[in-house]
């Protein structure tokens, strides 16, 4: 009989076919050759016992393989033992190869869907699951950047914690919040984490300054809701696409634009001094020293009426309170914008995972071997002796391999060829 198992060292007795599932009966083709306790040969047969294993669906049908699995007795040490089945998982019956199997699977698809396909519990399939994503945390240790990007992202009804390398553009984990006590925990577990110069333990911190400016907008937005709320409806449909061009750079504005701009602005003087006050806001981060940006903020900020405060006192707060990290991009210019990038692809392959658990989503994106940004070091060629004509040897020294994580420009391609089309996910970190 055709060994449907394609196992060459398996015996295939029988198969039967159902609706739903094949049905396989096997054994081990060759006996072992000696006692499992003290390594003698001197064997005999003492029963056999039947053991159901799951295997890999085949042709969309379930399969369980009936194992014929015999009992020996060594007439040496007088014990008895079970023959060994490699092709087992040690803590379930399942074939190795089911296991791999599921966990593939459950990184593209929910759990619930393997369950149906397979024909077990949905707990048993978390379970596996949860198995793998832990072999994995143990097996990689991406590197610890100099430079830590931590940013926030809501996806799978929850705020998440992502963390990237700057420096180097790669996802180093995501975490299941974003509290305190979460990061915390992740810190101390990490023994690399003095590595990191801008967190980590009297690091400085640097705010990015796109989210600096993006308040400015935010500020600009709630004054022209503010305005708009006391008009009629006639005047309101004068305003029609203001939030559009109001929100665009003075430069950005084609010649209708503005001349759309300059009417609204004249009767309305308010909306033009908030849009004034957000393209001078912008303005300061053109500065090139921490001191000139300082000078140029308290200047910005004594143009602000007390009518525009009420709009504007959010930023304005913000600015007081992380005055410090604020600033402290003008020593350490480094920016977040890959991770926004980042937070973008993650946002795309939530919309189009139908059902990935954050579990499953966090597991694609930082354990698949390709994704990852991986740097080997070159081995160097001992001397060649001057009576060797050819001969030479690897360094003895051991090489250290660095990981960085998970590569986002990588992430990115593979996502957009996965779909067949470009997707537009990275996006200018700062207004221009």
């Amino acid at each position: 009989m055709t060994n449907i198992l394609n196992w060459p060292d398996y015996n295939v007795s029988q198969v039967h076919e159902s609706k739903y599932d094949y049905q396989v009966y096997a054994e081990l083709k060759y006996p072992p050759s000696f006692c499992i306790h003290c390594y003698t040969s001197d064997l005999v047969g003492f029963g056999k016992r039947t053991e159901i294993l799951m295997d890999i669906p085949m042709h969309g049908k379930r399969v369980g393989i009936h194992l014929n699995r015999k009992r020996f007795k060594c007439q040496s040490c007088n014990k008895t033992f079970y023959e060994l089945v490699s092709r087992k998982d040690e803590k379930r019956r399942m074939t190795k190869r089911f296991i791999e199997y599921i966990e593939r699977e459950s990184q593209k698809r929910t759990f619930l869907s393997i369950a149906d396909d397979i024909g077990v519990d949905e707990k048993i399939i978390r379970n596996i699951f949860q198995d793998y994503c832990e072999r994995e945390e143990e097996q990689l240790k991406f590197e610890m950047p100099k430079w830590l990007g931590i940013d926030e992202i809501h996806i799978i009804k929850k705020p998440r914690c992502v963390l990237t390398n700057i420096e180097h553009q790669t996802v180093i984990d995501m975490l299941n919040n974003r509290n305190k006590s979460t990061l915390l925990r992740y810190f101390t577990k990490r023994e690399d984490r003095e590595r990191v110069e801008t967190m980590i333990p009297n690091a400085t911190i640097v705010i990015d300054k796109f989210h600096v400016v993006k308040m400015a907008n935010e500020s600009l937005e709630r004054a022209r809701k503010a305005i708009r709320s006391q008009l009629t409806p006639q005047q309101r449909r004068g305003l029609l696409k203001d939030r559009f061009v109001l929100l665009k750079r003075k430069h950005e504005l084609s010649d209708a634009e503005y001349l759309r701009y300059s009417g609204w602005i004249l009767n309305y003087p308010e909306m033009g001094e908030a849009y004034e006050l957000k393209e001078s806001f912008f303005v300061i981060w053109n500065s090139q020293t921490r001191d000139e940006t300082q000078q140029a903020y308290y200047a910005w900020l004594r143009l602000v009426s007390p009518e525009m405060t009420r709009y504007f006192d959010p930023l304005i707060k913000a600015m007081g309170n992380w005055h410090n990290e604020v600033f402290a991009y003008f020593d350490h210019p480094i920016t977040n914008a890959y991770t926004e990038s980042l937070n973008n692809l993650i946002r795309v392959m939530n919309r189009t995972g139908q059902g990935y658990s954050f579990e499953a989503l966090r597991a694609k994106m930082l354990f698949t071997e390709v994704f990852q940004k991986v740097k080997r070091p070159l081995y160097q060629r001992d001397p060649i002796p001057d009576d060797a004509l050819s001969v030479f040897d690897m360094a003895a020294e051991p090489q250290i391999v660095t990981n960085y994580g998970s590569s986002i420009s990588t992430l990115i391609k593979e996502f957009e060829r996965d779909f067949k089309s470009p997707i537009s996910l990275t996006k200018s970190a700062y207004p221009r």
